[in-house]
């Protein structure tokens, strides 16, 4: 009997497939095998936890908590008022201030997130988009004031709006006025602070609504060449902002799979910028992070998730992340407890000090069954990538996109009822063990205690000053010039983030979503 006849793995493959012989060394083009010749056995990848506690002094907290178990990067979550543009006071805050992350309103805020924090000696990643330059200009002006130089900045915000009309939703203006904040971003980033990244191109959240690995790469990537190409329209050298474009994945339960499409994504990220764009190797290495996924955690059984975590993180870890973050087991019932963020950590610390992975550079890389999906997952993604392409680019075709991952995550869910996709605890080996949402914090209270604070603000301040920042940031926004100069200067002076986000939509409007 031949291992074809036990029904192997090879009963799975393509007839007549064969690892290739151009897999190459990692650290070459195009970096199927990994962006660094040594990977984890010159650095580790960055243990970047994610963490937004209502107030800032909460989330100060939380990160020296972070900081001293060994955490290596700081990673911002923000309440949705200040990922839609809305002081804490505002009507349409009410209720959903310091719910989903931390209350950012004012540079006081900015102050007490960092408090006790060297700027210059931890990197800091912001997931925040439609706001994103006012959010990096709140973090510049504070660096500024306690004497960091701003070439020593090191981090990443995410500014990538595209996957908001496409998959999340906090949008603010229309898509053209969007995409020129990414691109003032960028500029002043390659201008200013050369150490930080100045976008990072989100599949995590198109992951998250439902889409497939697939779609994912082929989605975030076609945004990414968006993003480089008005940039490069705009007089941008690509040499000097393309190395420092970053992306975000999300790592799922299958195993193999996740790292397949770790690789192919990397290659076919080269191959682009490579052929199209006439980059140097430096430039067409792709450089992500990897967040476990929240989508896949369950409120029944909340311990299994510390095994989807792991699974998830080694995933990551063997498709050669360079920042990764692990989810608290207790996430699908609230904000992750201290202790749900300490095994989280721990489960990285794990995997890098026990596992043995870390020994290796690209331990799975000439695995019939991790080659052949990495050619099929390329193959599927540049198969969509090709049709965003006739359809005019990834701004164009934003509803082609949202209707793809609508569809898959309608198939997804079809599969849980129907059990074809089991998941344990929520449809198959279900026991009574249900899990009990953490006590959160008094979200009235903590809402109050912003709102009088950002009143104090208002209150110190030279209005006459606020109304002449305001009139400059109208001004510029209504011509080309890059608004981030504008904005720093006015947040030193305590107009805050809504103030500013007004000022904007006075003069670009809103995005009136087709859907």
């Amino acid at each position: 009997m031949t291992r074809r006849d036990e029904g192997s793995v090879y009963d799975r493959l393509p007839e007549g497939f064969r690892v290739g012989d151009d897999l190459g060394e990692p650290g070459d083009y195009p970096f199927t095998r990994g962006v660094h010749e040594t990977m984890y056995r010159g650095r580790l990848w960055t243990m970047r936890q994610y963490a937004g506690f209502g107030t800032a002094e909460e989330t100060n907290r939380r990160y020296h908590f972070l900081l001293g178990r060994g955490t290596t990067g700081l990673s911002v979550a923000f309440d949705l008022p200040t990922q839609m543009g809305f002081d804490s006071d505002a009507a349409m805050a009410a209720g959903e201030v310091g719910r989903v992350g931390v209350a950012i309103d004012s540079i006081a805020d900015m102050r007490t997130l960092f408090r006790g924090i060297d700027l210059g000696a931890v990197s800091c990643s912001m997931t925040i988009n439609a706001t994103a330059p006012i959010l990096l200009a709140l973090y510049t002006a504070v660096a500024d004031e306690t004497g960091v130089s701003r070439s020593e900045l090191r981090g990443t915000v995410q500014n990538d709006v595209l996957k908001e009309y496409i998959a999340r939703g906090t949008y603010i203006y229309p898509v053209e006025p969007s995409l020129r904040l990414v691109s003032d971003l960028i500029s002043f980033c390659s201008a200013e602070l050369p150490r930080w990244n100045a976008i990072s191109v989100s599949g995590y959240h198109i992951r998250e609504a439902g889409s497939t690995a697939a779609q994912e790469v082929a989605f975030t990537l076609s945004n990414g060449v968006e993003y480089v190409r008005r940039a490069v329209a705009r007089g941008e050298e690509l040499e000097d902002f393309a190395p420092r474009v970053s992306f975000f994945f999300a790592a799922h339960n299958n195993l193999f799979e996740e790292v397949a499409k770790f690789r192919a994504a990397r290659r076919v990220w080269a191959r682009i910028m490579k052929e199209r764009f006439g980059a140097t190797d430096r430039s067409c290495r792709l450089r992500f992070h990897t967040q476990t996924g929240g989508s896949t955690l369950t409120a029944q059984q909340p311990m299994n998730n510390v095994v989807r975590v792991t699974i998830q993180a080694l995933a990551a870890v063997l498709g050669g992340t360079q920042s990764l973050h692990t989810n608290g087991y207790d996430e699908a019932l609230g904000l992750p407890t201290a202790e749900a963020a300490a095994l989280a950590l721990g489960t990285q610390q794990i995997l890098a000090a026990e596992s043995g992975v870390t020994k290796w550079v690209d331990p799975l890389g000439g695995s019939f069954l991790v080659e052949h999906l990495t050619d099929r997952l390329e193959a599927e993604a540049l198969a969509r990538m090709t049709r965003i392409d006739e359809l005019g680019g990834a701004s164009a075709a934003i509803e082609f996109m949202r209707e793809e991952i609508h569809r898959a995550a309608y198939r997804h869910q079809l599969e849980i009822e129907s059990g074809e996709r089991v998941v344990v605890g929520l449809n198959r080996y279900r026991t009574d063990d249900t899990g009990e949402p953490p006590p959160g914090p008094d979200f009235r209270r903590l809402e109050a205690s912003q709102i009088a604070t950002l009143g104090e603000i208002r209150a110190a301040r030279d209005e006459a000053v606020v109304r002449g920042h305001l009139s400059r940031v109208r001004h510029v926004a209504a011509g080309d010039a890059n608004l981030l100069p504008a904005m720093i200067e006015a947040v030193k002076d305590g107009v805050t983030l809504g103030e500013i986000s007004d000022a904007l939509r006075d003069v670009w409007g809103t995005y009136d979503n087709p859907a």
